[in-house]
């Protein structure tokens, strides 16, 4: 029981440090998370014991894993081993592991989801998307192009957006996501004169 006890422990701070490097405060988490302010003021102090069903909406809102908030013991094997998720048909594999900022994703979206009947969505964020392979069919608004690998798109979130891949091959892109505001910044050397 010591080593559970001393795992439990460890919550608090982490969920503390993890707000912090997310830079928000217990009200905004709470309008997140649905749980109350002084329950995560509780937990992140100790006061409280975590649960499975408070943590489980706190990794969501960190996007971090069960095992990075309790801490799960260290193998000694440096290598990060992101899982993938699979989410609307396609398999989504985190290439960051910090809390808030920008993340990075590589999508693998199987191959004719550009054919199918699509419902544009929108959301809070900026997202930037390079494909490596495959070809891409992003809507945006009322534009609707195909993008080729070596190709790359960037939008506001907040613009009804959709895509899949079109053609006999799945499409793999990386992808940058922020919160809104938070863009990527490209630079490029300047074109000399000739």
């Amino acid at each position: 029981m010591d080593e559970l006890d001393q795992a439990l422990g460890a919550v608090g701070p982490r969920l503390r440090a993890l707000r912090k490097q997310r830079n928000t405060t217990l009200a905004d988490l709470a309008a997140e998370t649905g749980i109350s302010v002084s329950t995560l003021s509780r937990l992140e102090s100790g006061d409280r014991k975590p649960t499975l069903e408070l943590l489980l909406p706190l990794a969501k809102a960190y996007a971090v894993t069960l095992d990075e908030m309790v801490g799960a013991p260290p193998t000694g094997d440096p290598r990060i081993h992101l899982r993938p998720v699979q989410r609307h048909g396609m398999t989504m594999l985190p290439l960051t592991r910090r809390a808030g900022g920008i993340q990075a994703f590589k999508l693998i979206i199987p191959a004719g989801s550009g054919n199918r009947p699509h419902e544009p969505q929108t959301h809070e964020g900026y997202d930037w998307m390079y494909v490596l392979t495959g070809r891409l069919r992003i809507i945006l608004g009322e534009h609707d192009f195909i993008l080729e690998p070596g190709e790359a798109a960037e939008f506001d979130t907040r613009t009804p957006h959709w895509f899949g891949a079109v053609g006999p091959e799945p499409v793999e892109i990386l992808s940058l996501f922020g919160t809104q505001g938070e863009r990527v910044h490209l630079r490029a050397r300047p074109k000399t004169a000739s």
